[in-house]
């Protein structure tokens, strides 16, 4: 059976006016958004900082934070208070103090998985995560191809927990979309394919469409 799949709108920019400009787009189409963070050591481009970073009262935020050392932005976190946090399994650190934190104020936690680690490898982050995010693109860029090949990652995780939402980020677009709503995912993050659309509202749209059709994937 085909899980409800959601399309979730990503925001990653270096720069405060286009920050405002793609969340007062997004704004007109979604409550929900992921917005990227680097820390321009774990990705080679370091984007807006976090503490610079806001969202409408009404969404669902989620910070995908790509950092060497999270725990360094767990306070500025913790006061933005997003509906939840994904977290790098390759970060130099532990992530089991950052997702404690996390947890005690409510913020749901996620562990994102880059192209080289196998999931079975991390397992004590899966076990406690809310969200799992297989990265499929490139650190810190949008509108990168997809490597589809990390769809192989998803029942491997789906099989160690059932119930965890299991996301998608990396080259997601109009070629690929149908194929990774059939691959048992929840949530797609689409970046470039809606941000650097000339119509964000109608590129999401015919996302959503494609996501829904039935029959064979081409």
């Amino acid at each position: 059976m085909i899980r409800e799949v959601r399309i979730v709108p990503a925001i990653l920019t270096t720069d405060k006016q286009d920050f405002r400009s793609q969340v007062e787009k997004i704004n007109a189409f979604t409550r929900r958004a992921q917005i990227d963070v680097t820390d321009g050591v774990f990705a080679p481009v370091a984007t807006l900082d976090i503490t610079n970073i806001w969202w409408p009262r009404n969404w669902a935020a989620d910070i995908h934070l790509m950092a060497v050392h999270p725990s360094e932005s767990i306070d500025t976190i913790l006061k933005l208070n997003p509906s939840l946090c994904i977290l790098h399994a390759e970060a130099s650190e532990d992530l089991m103090p950052c997702f404690d934190k996390l947890k005690e104020a409510g913020i749901k936690v996620g562990v994102a998985l880059m192209p080289q680690t196998f999931p079975g490898k991390v397992k004590q982050y899966i076990d406690v995560a809310d969200h799992v995010l297989i990265f499929a693109g490139h650190l810190g860029q949008q509108g990168m191809p997809a490597d589809l090949m990390q769809m192989e990652k998803i029942p491997l995780v789906r099989n160690m927990k059932p119930d965890v939402e299991i996301g998608w980020d990396g080259g997601a677009n109009m070629t690929n979309v149908r194929a990774l709503a059939h691959a048992d995912l929840d949530v797609i993050n689409v970046g470039a394919a809606i941000s650097k659309a000339p119509d964000p509202a109608a590129a999401y749209q015919e996302l959503v469409a494609e996501i829904d059709k039935n029959g064979v994937v081409i």
